[in-house]
């Protein structure tokens, strides 16, 4: 039984009315009087009860003659990002030296508010702020890469050392000389059927993927930084691409098990439970019980559970394929509703 099987209309509806954006892609709903449908989380006026009916996606909404809202596109992805962001940050990560002001978005016929809001939503920063994340990442790498510091700070697009040296130590802490003693968790944000993700990397390989709307990821980061002694910076790592691409295929059903250098960081027992959940197959669920006794530690149940709530790399690390001992769906950072698609996703993949 599908999520949708599982919700009733009335729930549907409630969701509907909540403008709920936790069901997004769990089900479309069709209004009579208009002809349209919409998403859950749609902005327009609300219709009655009697005048709505629910499909599971957009393809059953139009077979039964519906036409996509214009106010929430139901048929676009709505986490996409949209292509004149795309195209600020492919030019930012071939040219990390480029400083884009606002009179320049203007001359581009870009409205620099409208931008600011997007990285501000996105990246919880304005689009300046962004940059200059960018330029101190890219002289960060190169320094630990044994540029000398003038080097680094004029090939970063900054015009004098001094300049540098203050923005230097005030996004990262510390002054250009000390670059060696501190680590950068770069971090981007990935668009996923489920929802954007945020994803970390360190030299080591993937430490963080998890849901943007997770209501412990600021933990979740402030934890990893403090573990890493590391800074966390906005920009693109050499993990990033292979990792959008797994997940792609991953969500396509072409993928059963990913390959990826992977930090797992935590203590000596988290890490245990971890490489063990990585060990449950595809299309395959385990009690936390099981997994207590997998690992050797059978009376070690909630400490399994703890560890399973502290993954910080969600879907790779597949911490959704532990339920409860009575079959029963348990607590999951993203959601007990994106845990029962990701199983209901995976069951498909196996039995095809």
């Amino acid at each position: 039984m599908t999520t949708f099987q599982r919700l009733t209309d009335d729930r549907m509806y409630e969701a509907l009315l909540e403008k709920d954006q936790q069901f997004e892609g769990i089900f479309f709903v069709g209004v009579k009087t208009t002809g349209i449908f919409c998403r859950p989380s749609c902005r327009a006026r609300k219709p009655k009860r009697a005048n709505v009916e629910f499909f599971p996606d957009t393809q059953a909404a139009i077979l039964h003659g519906y036409r996509p809202c214009k106010v929430c596109h139901p048929l676009n992805d709505k986490d996409e990002t949209p292509d004149y962001i795309r195209q600020l940050l492919d030019e930012l990560q071939q040219h990390p030296d480029l400083r884009i002001k606002d009179a320049e978005l203007r001359q581009r016929g870009l409205d620099p508010n409208r931008v600011r809001r997007w990285f501000h939503r996105n990246h919880n920063m304005t689009f300046q702020a962004y940059q200059r994340c960018l330029r101190i990442n890219h002289a960060f790498g190169n320094i630990r890469r044994g540029e000398n510091i003038p080097q680094a700070a004029f090939g970063s697009g900054y015009d004098s050392l001094s300049g540098f040296n203050e923005s230097f130590r005030k996004t990262l802490g510390i002054v250009p000389s000390k670059a060696q003693d501190r680590q950068i968790l770069h971090i981007t944000r990935l668009t996923t059927p489920l929802g954007p993700m945020l994803a970390g990397a360190t030299e080591a390989g993937i430490c963080l993927l998890e849901f943007a709307d997770r209501r412990m990821l600021e933990t979740q980061l402030k934890r990893l930084q403090k573990r890493l002694k590391a800074k966390l910076l906005p920009g693109e790592h050499a993990f990033f691409e292979p990792l959008a691409d797994q997940l792609q295929a991953y969500f396509e059903g072409k993928l059963t098990q990913f390959e990826l250098p992977l930090d797992l960081v935590g203590t000596d027992f988290q890490t245990t439970v971890w490489q063990e959940l990585m060990t449950i197959p595809m299309g395959e669920t385990r009690s936390y019980q099981s997994q207590a006794q997998h690992i050797g530690k059978p009376k070690a149940v909630r400490a399994v559970a703890g560890a399973n709530g502290d993954n910080s790399i969600a879907i790779i690390v597949p911490c959704h394929r532990v339920i409860g001992s009575n079959g029963h769906l348990t607590g999951y950072g993203g959601g007990i509703w994106r845990k029962a698609w990701l199983l209901e996703h995976e069951a498909k993949v196996v039995a095809r």
